[in-house]
């Protein structure tokens, strides 16, 4: 006697994944072309058309969980081929979207990022933060925009950090909540295993990450690997020097500011142009050629836009600094602080977060064999 399969649609999920960017999630009519055209996809059980009818009947139990979701690159071969212009990959990242949103703590946090009518109060939280430390230390007394330009006049080094430290220690301790959540929720999955164990799928994983061998392995979308990694080795050029920056100011009493002919300013301004150079390729990209490049959705945009905003600001501080434009200089450098503060302190509940959850996915998939079939 045959088997009856009762589903029960969650009607809540796909609106979300239609608002997220997946609009497109119900012209799929399964033909298996984005299964057969894509590189990434594993042998066996591929994706993403086995993604794409659970997204239209709305199992978002299931796709929260689906380690597949995260072996997608969002190189766009699929859309490219797809003959009723679905979108697989635009449908996949709105999931993603999604599960970053599902797992995070303090939940609401996860809708704030996801809703663009929330980003003048998320906004403001950095802004007021930073402008009352401001404050605290000038006593509202601007006369410290006479003279050289010395960014430590303006808030002290240590000041920064110090809030930089202790709000992310609590972020990435609620990062760390939602992050155990979606590791469970991978495990509950049926699957085999068939892979290498655990230290040796993360060090596989990150070879990958690093060398960004999986976006070398797409069609449709080549200048993307080039871009993305530009943005990937900018933005950890800029956090070393950020690092290192604080040693030698806060904890070694270097002299501010550091000189231009010292190596931490040759690997800031390196790490600032290369992450410049490749998110202007990546939002041009995506502002000129929407059909081709996809994942255009509010979440997709706000990380772009932030962290693009983060290398322009970081640069223009400096040259302003040089040009000796005081009210620029120091106007711009508080930008830039809000900026730096938004990305990283919203970082759990943001596109940002998926570093951290493909990672996780990756190395779970790996080690129950679901690698691509190429």
């Amino acid at each position: 006697m045959q088997q009856k399969l009762v589903i029960d649609p969650d009607l809540t999920f796909i609106r979300e994944v239609k608002r997220l960017g997946g609009e497109s999630v119900k012209k799929c009519y399964q033909c298996a072309t984005c299964s057969v055209v894509c590189n990434l996809s594993p042998a066996t059980s591929a994706f993403p058309r086995k993604e794409m009818i659970l997204a239209q009947w709305g199992q978002a139990d299931k796709l929260i969980r689906d380690p597949d979701i995260w072996l997608c690159y969002q190189c766009s071969d699929c859309t490219k081929y797809c003959p009723r212009g679905a979108r697989p990959g635009d449908v996949l990242a709105a999931i993603r979207s999604f599960i970053y949103e599902h797992y995070s703590f303090p939940s609401f946090m996860g809708r704030a990022l996801a809703n663009p009518k929330a980003l003048p109060l998320l906004l403001l939280v950095p802004m007021m933060a930073i402008l009352v430390m401001m404050l605290a230390f000038t006593r509202a007394d601007f006369s410290f925009m006479a003279g050289s330009i010395e960014f430590s006049k303006f808030i002290p080094h240590g000041w920064i950090e110090g809030l930089f430290i202790s709000g992310n220690l609590l972020i990435f301790l609620f990062a760390g909540i939602g992050l155990w959540r979606f590791w469970k929720g991978l495990h509950a999955m049926p699957g085999g295993e068939s892979g290498p164990g655990f230290v040796a799928s993360l060090i596989l994983t990150a070879k990958d990450i690093i060398l960004h061998i999986n976006f070398g392995k797409c069609e449709a979308n080549k200048p993307r690997q080039l871009a993305h990694i530009l943005v990937f080795f900018g933005f950890i050029g800029a956090m070393i020097t950020a690092g290192l920056a604080v040693l030698a100011l806060v904890l070694f009493n270097y002299g501010s500011p550091i000189p231009l002919s010292n190596p931490i300013k040759w690997l800031g301004n390196i790490s600032g142009l290369s992450g410049f150079v490749g998110l202007t390729i990546l939002v041009y990209r995506r502002a000129t050629m929407k059909d081709r490049v996809g994942a255009n959705g509010y979440p997709d945009w706000l990380f772009l836009v932030m962290l693009y905003l983060v290398f322009i600001t970081g640069l223009l501080t400096q040259f302003l600094r040089l040009a000796d434009t005081s009210i620029a200089a120091y106007s711009i450098y508080y930008i830039h602080l809000v900026i730096v503060f938004f990305l990283l302190w919203y970082a759990p509940y943001s596109k940002f977060a998926h570093m951290f959850y493909r990672t996780l996915a990756l190395v779970y998939a790996r080690s129950i064999g679901r690698t691509a079939k190429t």
